[in-house]
């Protein structure tokens, strides 16, 4: 992987898999069965419970497809991927030579366990299945070639492979309006984090990269707010999810590693304790960024964000950095999503574990920064 410069100006940016993506609403409908990748394809749907009884996105999906494409249904995805889970559906899979397809949709966690089951069906099999994805909230889970799961002792695992990456995402708004309002707001803040993390990572290149992520940041100020005044509204839908896939798809393949702190405590907050990884990014990024702040590299990466949500630069780098922190906090409250660990139910006795999952370390400055960070969210 190679790291982008600012002195000289240099980095690299390498496209992933992906082959369309699809906007606006109604999409499913009208443009789904255009996307499976030949006219006798068969595609094996992956969703949640709540989705496929709560709403009737599955059962018109199921509907679309038909019996010619429709291989069948694995409804019982759970928060976080777990493996008991992904074991269940990627053997329903194999067992149909038929299925060259996966259809996630929902959250993080459907589009998730979709990339695991393909990489599971790969050893198996050698060879990946079609993706075709269509989020529900603004994760962003569909813009990365990795695949995030809950191993058997409860922590966090994932795989990465370019061939993991959905070659299709069709955000459809009258799919996304059927999300609940907290958790279309959380995972906005999601987003967030994923386009101010990647601000500072060290292989973000200039173009696309943070060009795109400044602009995500931008939308996500304006019609987060909008959204929760009118969820109804598909054209701020519509609006989110671009800035979702803006803030992480450009990434590309040239990633490599974590994303930044507020990534790595969003994954020793989430499987382990059972909280949305919507809700950890509304536990740490402002935190974060008020850390990462004090570094002067860092910080010359997250003044940049001011202008784009409608602040000044006063010229000290640090202190403008921590307004950054501060504005994402004032976003937070101004959604309803500000809250504690305690609320929830994460006791202090935890701290030294979520500061070591999430530094890999056992003791050192940066676990002492980590641990103060963990109790001031308390």
């Amino acid at each position: 992987m190679a790291a982008s410069t600012e002195h000289p100006l240099s980095g690299l940016w390498k496209p992933s898999h992906l082959q369309a993506m699809h906007y606006g609403s109604d999409t499913v409908k009208n443009h789904l069965l255009s996307y499976l990748p030949s006219d006798t394809s068969k595609a094996f749907v992956i969703t949640g419970s709540s989705l496929a009884t709560n709403t009737p996105l599955i059962s018109q999906i199921e509907s679309l497809l038909g019996s010619k494409h429709h291989a069948g249904t694995f409804a019982n995805i759970k928060q976080h991927a777990p493996i008991d889970q992904l074991d269940q559906a990627t053997d329903a899979v194999t067992k149909d030579p038929s299925i060259d397809t996966l259809i996630s949709v929902g959250g993080g966690s459907p589009i998730d366990s979709a990339k695991a089951i393909s990489h599971r069906y790969h050893q198996k099999q050698s060879k990946y299945l079609y993706h075709i994805t269509i989020p529900t909230t603004l994760s962003a889970a569909e813009c990365t070639a990795g695949a995030g799961y809950t191993d058997n002792t409860g922590t966090k695992a994932v795989v990465f492979q370019p061939e993991l990456m959905p070659r299709v995402i069709i955000y459809d708004s009258t799919f996304a309006k059927e999300t609940p309002q907290k958790l279309w707001l959380s995972t906005g803040i999601r987003s967030l984090d994923h386009a101010v993390e990647s601000m500072y990572h060290p292989n973000a290149s200039e173009a696309p990269t943070k060009q795109l992520c400044l602009s995500a940041i931008t939308q996500l100020f304006e019609y987060l707010p909008k959204s929760k005044k009118e969820p109804g509204n598909q054209g701020y839908i519509t609006r989110l999810q671009l800035a979702a896939f803006s803030s992480l798809y450009a990434l590309g393949l040239n990633m490599g590693g974590g994303l930044g702190l507020s990534h790595s405590l969003g994954y020793a907050l989430g499987s382990p304790y059972g909280i949305p990884h919507g809700i950890t990014s509304c536990l740490t990024l402002a935190s974060v960024v008020r850390l990462q702040a004090q570094k002067e590299e860092k910080a010359l990466q997250l003044v940049r964000i001011l202008p784009y949500i409608g602040q000044a630069r006063t010229g000290n780098d640090r202190k403008d950095a921590v307004q950054v922190g501060d504005a994402i906090d004032g976003l937070l409250k101004e959604l309803g999503l500000d809250t504690t660990l305690s609320e929830q139910n994460v006791d202090q006795d935890q701290i030294p574990k979520i500061a070591r999952l999430a530094t890999k370390t056992e003791g050192g400055d940066f676990y002492d920064s980590v641990v103060a960070l963990v109790r001031s969210k308390l």
